[in-house]
């Protein structure tokens, strides 16, 4: 899909947002049904080969709703290495997500937008690395989510006071050429799919940013 990310009005950028959110979608649906389960091992296997992570490093993943990309067996694997894991919760539609502290095996509870999360009573924590769902992605590192604006908000919060690298996780399906962006839309700094691992960083200095920013 070839799409024009010149400046654009707030309307304009949903539009375009919204015809990738559609396409992206009934991708991952016939891709998940075919091989979502080997995809999410050979996610893990890259991730572990290739993103650098610290010894004792906590990471944020979450559930897999429906056809979205389960990262379950690399938080295991992450778990089996000692990495303290954690699951977001949401506070409120307009608030940036919280996590709480949560292993393999562990309770959770249901919320009333439908996720599933650690109890209140377990410990919030900071993470060092993000796993983010979403719908589509770029390989400079731009992503469309579902539009509620959560993982934008959370990764501006945490990276305004530390430094939080977001890790987009994701089946080969959901790249596109170009993801539209808006001025609040965060960068992700790498992408694992079951094909490639993506280092944003690399991608940009390779690119220029200037070019791929419609402002």
């Amino acid at each position: 899909m070839e799409l024009d990310i010149g400046k654009k009005s707030a309307e304009e950028l949903d539009e375009a947002k919204a015809e990738i959110r559609s396409m992206a979608r009934e991708r991952r649906e016939h891709f998940y049904a075919r091989a979502g389960t080997a995809a999410a091992r050979a996610v893990r296997d890259r991730f572990l080969a290739r993103v650098p992570l610290a010894a004792g490093a906590s990471v944020a993943g979450y559930f897999a709703f429906g056809s979205e990309f389960d990262p379950m067996p690399l938080m295991e694997a992450l778990a089996a290495r000692g990495h303290p894991l954690a699951l977001p919760v949401v506070v409120s539609r307009a608030a940036p997500l919280v996590f709480r502290q949560w292993k393999p095996g562990d309770d959770l509870v249901e919320h009333k937008f439908g996720m599933r999360e650690p109890h209140a009573t377990q410990p919030q924590i900071e993470p060092d690395l993000l796993l983010v769902p979403l719908l589509a992605f770029d390989m400079l590192g731009h992503r469309i989510g579902y539009g509620g604006g959560f993982y934008d908000r959370t990764i501006a919060q945490l990276r305004a006071h530390k430094k939080t690298r977001a890790v987009g996780v994701a089946y080969s399906v959901q790249k596109v050429e170009r993801v539209p962006v808006g001025k609040r839309d965060q960068v992700l700094d790498w992408i694992v799919t079951e094909n490639e691992v993506i280092d944003v960083h690399e991608e940009a200095r390779h690119h220029g940013w200037r070019a791929w920013w419609p402002w």
